[in-house]
């Protein structure tokens, strides 16, 4: 028989609170035990002593006939001075996934880009305020002007005399048709 030293699960639903039992390993979790050997109550505050009491000399005891702790209740020995835990290590723990790696190499990537993008556009605004302006003549715009201007005023007269040509006509049928 594999003997454990585990946490059993009581309290109310969303209000957990613990036995620490010595049991068979291949009873229920919540199911009969041999033994009770401490509490934990992870409701109360992390530095308050209730929550977690230990019954030291029996757990001494089924130690020392061969019970296992899960690595819950090993924690809590190593707390309490019982039992020294050896430290895991774990050298992939913080690290990030496959998934959450590719998305960062996609950031990186699109930010390269754009760096690279505003240094062009930089480089092109540069070059273009270094390379000479182009010399403007003053007086073509000013010759330009007029010709605008006396086009303009050579279109508007034709407008103009269209619309009083086709406006006697329109005169003329109104005045037609009472008569008649």
């Amino acid at each position: 028989m594999a003997v454990s030293i585990r946490l059993s699960r009581g309290g109310a639903k969303k209000r957990p609170y613990y036995r620490i039992v010595v049991s068979d390993s291949r009873s229920p979790r919540d199911g009969k035990y041999l033994e009770q050997v401490g509490t934990y109550n992870p409701m109360l505050a992390k530095d308050d002593d209730n929550r977690v009491n230990l019954k030291e000399d029996r757990l001494r005891y089924w130690l020392g006939v061969g019970a296992q702790p899960t690595d819950r209740v090993a924690r809590f020995l190593d707390l309490a001075g019982i039992r020294e835990r050896a430290a895991k290590l774990n050298p992939k723990k913080g690290e990030p996934g496959d998934a959450a790696k590719a998305r960062v190499e996609e950031r990186a990537a699109k930010a390269a880009e754009a760096e690279e993008a505003k240094k062009a556009a930089e480089e092109e605004a540069a070059a273009a305020a270094a390379a000479p302006a182009p010399v403007v003549e003053e007086e073509a715009p000013a010759e330009e002007a007029p010709v605008a201007e006396e086009a303009a005023a050579e279109e508007a007269p034709a407008a103009e005399e269209v619309a009083a040509e086709e406006a006697p006509a329109a005169e003329e049928a109104t005045e037609e048709k009472p008569a008649e």
